[in-house]
């Protein structure tokens, strides 16, 4: 039988006033530490975090190996979960998929997942320009450019 982790949440101050009092939830699941006027900080015991990170390690890598050997699997495997990358062009929705699976990764490797969340970003940012058609053909569209080419200075 799989037990669900819950996080329970207490606030910063709660926990510098009595770290006893929280730490044995613990036992149960992650504690999220709110504070006021800053991201909240998540304690985890070590042997669940390198578990974790363990676990990511092996599906990224797993992941990467299926989007060299099967791209049209990777692809729809990865739309399911994000599907704004149906707004994408087809050539780009390789490129966004094989980079995200490449960042997740090096995420899993080194425990450096903003990579990773910030190309999730950009490419939902560029699909959502696709799926505006005025937008797509404004960004496709060449730019006139807006003053004469400049010569290479010298010695570059």
């Amino acid at each position: 039988m799989m037990w669900a982790m819950s996080t329970k949440v207490f606030s910063y101050s709660a926990f510098l006033r009595g770290p006893s009092d929280v730490l044995p939830s613990l036992e149960e699941g992650d504690v999220l530490l709110e504070r006021r006027d800053d991201q909240g900080l998540v304690v985890t015991p070590q042997d669940r975090y390198e578990a974790r990170q363990f676990g990511m390690g092996v599906a990224s890598r797993v992941l990467v190996h299926l989007v060299k050997d099967d791209r049209d699997c990777a692809a729809r495997l990865v739309s399911d979960e994000l599907p704004w990358l149906h707004w994408l062009p087809a050539s780009e929705r390789e490129s966004c998929v094989e980079e995200l699976m490449l960042n997740l990764a090096a995420g899993a490797e080194t425990g450096t997942f903003e990579p990773f969340a910030r190309a999730v970003k950009e490419w939902r940012d560029t699909a959502e320009v696709w799926a505006d058609p005025k937008l797509a053909e404004r960004f496709t569209a060449g730019f006139p450019g807006d003053g004469p080419e400049l010569r290479q200075p010298l010695g570059a």
